[in-house]
């Protein structure tokens, strides 16, 4: 399919953590926007954040978004797809919970635009490196976009609700996606659309959607507020546990660039800034603000080994982010949290 530099953007999830930042960046770029919210309430903030560009976000209200046609109108007249709105959360006793909704809602979306979308020429579909990432993998391993993670679905299929938060939450993703690809390749023949998946790891950095308080924030924020700003952490989790990481805006951003090239177009993409463990932030948000507390001060970074990490190699070549880096993202979220009185 062209690359798509104007016209109208549909944006499911349109409040979200990521998603208000990928309003943002539509807009500046001169897109018209679309975004769906779960409630009027919801509609508040978002209008008084973007007020200035007048009618070039319009807001609509989709309730259910596991409902058959509930993206029926909503797809009408658009040119691009960006779909956002899937839970994220470790609370979860039944994965149905997060399964059923992230399967269904990524289904309903991809219905509508097969039926109701005539000018759709690109469905982005944000995924996850939990639908990558098998925590069973012997080490060292670097994940590239060929990877599944079957493992969790495994987990999740034997042991029910005994099996682990993070499973339920990673089968949510990796089926979800999965789901994607098969509906698209059932379908390819009778749509004008092509389809996009980008997956990244943990997403941190400021934010621009509503929130209360920092009980409110959504789950990767929160654990990087608890965890680096708070001293919230465990000795175990602070030397042994090891993930991956991208700044918000980058992941946003990334949204916008797999409109505007071309060749993004049938690709799963990784989208990631680079590993770190969690003494890696405290280590910079230290230097910025020395009222964090620093649990290991001679800690020394550029010594970390990084037993699991991914191949971005792909992302480099279709989209080319330059990525902000760890001190950049410290800043800015501390800043951000002193602005709202939170730190």
């Amino acid at each position: 399919m062209p690359a798509i530099t104007s016209g109208k953007v549909l944006v499911s999830g349109a409040n979200g953590y990521i998603a208000v930042w990928i309003v943002k960046f539509l807009l500046e770029q001169g897109f018209s926007v679309r975004g769906t919210v779960r409630s009027e309430a919801k509609t508040t903030h978002l209008k008084e954040l973007f007020k200035s560009y007048g009618d070039k976000l319009e807001l609509v209200v989709v309730e259910d978004i596991t409902k058959d046609g509930a993206f029926d109108q909503a797809v009408e007249g658009v040119d691009a797809i960006l779909h956002t709105a899937s839970p994220f959360h470790f609370n979860a006793n039944d994965p149905s919970e997060l399964i059923a909704p992230a399967v269904a809602g990524t289904g309903s979306i991809l219905q509508s635009a097969r039926k109701f979308g005539p000018n759709v020429k690109r469905i982005v579909v944000l995924s996850s490196c939990a639908s990558i990432v098998e925590s069973n993998r012997p080490l060292p391993v670097t994940f590239s976009e060929e990877d599944w993670n079957n493992y969790s679905i495994n987990e999740v299929e034997t042991k029910g609700d005994k099996s682990t938060a993070p499973d339920k939450y990673r089968a949510s993703k990796t089926l979800a996606e999965k789901a994607a690809w098969r509906y698209y390749e059932l379908h390819k023949s009778e749509v004008k659309w092509d389809l996009v998946c980008l997956n990244p790891p943990f997403v941190f950095g400021p934010f621009l959607h509503e929130v209360a308080s920092p009980e409110a924030l959504n789950t990767s924020a929160k654990d990087w507020y608890n965890s680096v700003l708070k001293g919230n952490i465990t000795p175990q989790n602070l030397k042994a546990f090891q993930g991956s990481w991208v700044d918000v805006r980058d992941i946003a951003f990334a949204h916008v660039l797999a409109l505007q090239k071309q060749e993004a177009g049938d690709n799963r993409i990784i989208v990631c800034a680079d590993p770190f463990r969690w003494q890696d932030f405290i280590y910079e948000a230290h230097k910025i603000a020395p009222e964090v507390p620093n649990p290991e001060p001679s800690y020394d970074p550029a010594t970390t080994d990084w037993p699991s990490k991914y191949d971005v190699s792909k992302e480099a070549k279709l989209l080319g982010i330059k990525y902000k880096t760890r001190a950049e993202t410290a800043k800015d979220t501390i800043d951000d949290f002193k602005k709202r009185g939170w730190f």
